[in-house]
């Protein structure tokens, strides 16, 4: 069967002005390219943690890490879950998403219980945009975890934009919110800037800023022993990172 090649600069420039690629199942060789109407999007100052999701984290139930397993994330965000019998990730989508990777734009945080990959999720950085792709779970929580990982990371990296494409009830749990389509070019405008995949730029969020926190001299931020053997940093070091204030 012959898929559909999506070139990513291509892809990174559809990101750029709002758009992204779907399929109908992972077996279906074609792509439709989605514009919503309104946008799901989650405030960076904005996620909402439960006092029972902060004590998990608090406690790194969960080895956390950063594209240490893309292409695992990828896939196992395309399995067929309880709520969501097919996916939209086929072959074309997946091969672009790993071509993305290599050229540094696609990201995944993992959560891992010993050596099993237990949840996580992917997306897309560019500019100071960071474009949520999908995410899974197979503990409680694990996907959670990953979400409050990613916030923290995009916080401290300098990211301005946490695009989290349609709105389900699982986001505005975690406090994700609908805006228009208006809306949302405007804060895609001034988090993409003009970025031109290929070149500098200078505006560019720093995904990795968070791996060398404890490192810096800011006598604000907490001091290296934070940071731990197991992932970049601690979990009580990312909840302390979510309750500061912009």
């Amino acid at each position: 069967m012959h898929h559909t090649v999506i070139d990513p600069i291509m892809l990174l420039r559809a990101y750029a002005i709002g758009i992204f690629p779907m399929s109908h199942s992972a077996d279906d060789p074609d792509i439709f390219w989605v514009e919503p109407r309104r946008r799901a999007i989650l405030p960076l100052d904005g996620l909402h943690v439960s006092r029972s999701l902060r004590k998990t984290i608090r406690a790194d139930r969960f080895r956390v890490t950063a594209d240490r397993a893309f292409a695992q994330v990828v896939r196992a965000c395309a399995e067929p879950m309880a709520d969501r019998q097919d996916t939209w990730i086929n072959q074309s989508i997946y091969e672009a998403c790993r071509r993305l990777f290599a050229m540094g734009h696609a990201h995944s945080i993992e959560c891992w219980d010993g050596d099993r990959l237990v949840g996580g999720l992917y997306g897309m950085a560019l500019g100071r945009a960071f474009f949520g792709e999908s995410m899974f779970s197979r503990a409680t929580d694990a996907s959670k975890v990953a979400l409050a990982w990613l916030v923290a990371r995009m916080r401290v990296g300098g990211f301005t934009l946490l695009d989290c494409q349609f709105m389900t009830d699982h986001l505005a749990s975690l406090g994700a919110q609908e805006i228009s389509g208006r809306a949302y070019s405007g804060l895609l405008a001034a988090a993409v800037g003009d970025a031109v995949p290929g070149l500098p730029d200078v505006a560019s969020a720093d995904f990795f800023a968070l791996d060398r926190l404890g490192d810096s001299p800011d006598d604000d931020l907490p001091p290296s022993d934070a940071l731990t053997v197991a992932g970049p940093v601690s979990g009580q070091l990312i909840a302390q990172l979510l309750t500061q204030t912009s």
